[in-house]
């Protein structure tokens, strides 16, 4: 690597908004907040409003949608009736 091109990796702690996670990480990301952590020292906060702490996919609360009930919705609102049979 050329020295002097690349941007400063240092610890950051990323919060999830949504779940009030903390996460401890290295970064280059640029922070204007500070938080002190478990151990006592200070570092730079970056809040994000989804992480694996939060989001369904990650934490198994995902939901099954209701398809067939969509596409009735659907056909009601914009006057589309059922296909005869043949």
């Amino acid at each position: 690597m050329r020295p002097g091109i690349h941007p400063a990796s240092r610890p950051v702690v990323f919060r999830d908004r949504a779940a009030g996670a903390l996460f401890l990480t290295r970064s280059t990301a640029p922070a204007s907040r500070t938080i002190a952590w478990e151990d006592g020292t200070v570092h730079p906060l970056i809040d994000v409003e989804t992480s694996s702490a939060g989001h369904p996919f990650y934490t198994g609360t995902s939901r099954v949608v209701d398809t067939a009930g969509r596409v009735e919705r659907f056909e009601r609102r914009y006057g589309r009736s059922a296909p005869a049979h043949r």
